[in-house]
């Protein structure tokens, strides 16, 4: 669940960011941000991921870093982006009403 509210945190930042670089700028520099908080959110799962497998597991934690992988960067991400997609299938699917 903590790993969740982050990487959802991580979105909105990335989303909002490329919402204040289109304002201080006067147009339009990133079309889509909601692919732009979904690239942050991917960044930051690498280095997540990297930092999971490349340090030894606690000694209190049976499971393996596959399981910590799986559990804390999959499943979120993978999480995030079905909401990001779904959202984005729901806008494109009001603009085709006529």
């Amino acid at each position: 669940m903590g790993a969740l509210i982050f990487y959802i945190a991580v979105y909105f930042i990335g989303y909002y960011t490329a919402n204040l670089l289109n304002r201080m700028v006067g147009r339009v520099l990133i079309r889509n941000r909601r692919l732009a908080g979904l690239v942050l959110v991917l960044m930051v799962s690498l280095l997540h991921g990297y930092k999971i497998i490349s340090t030894s597991p606690s000694h209190d934690h049976g499971e393996g870093a596959g399981y910590a992988l799986g559990f804390y960067v999959i499943l979120p991400v993978v999480i995030i982006a079905i909401g990001v997609l779904y959202l984005t299938w729901q806008e494109n699917q009001d603009n085709d009403l006529p």
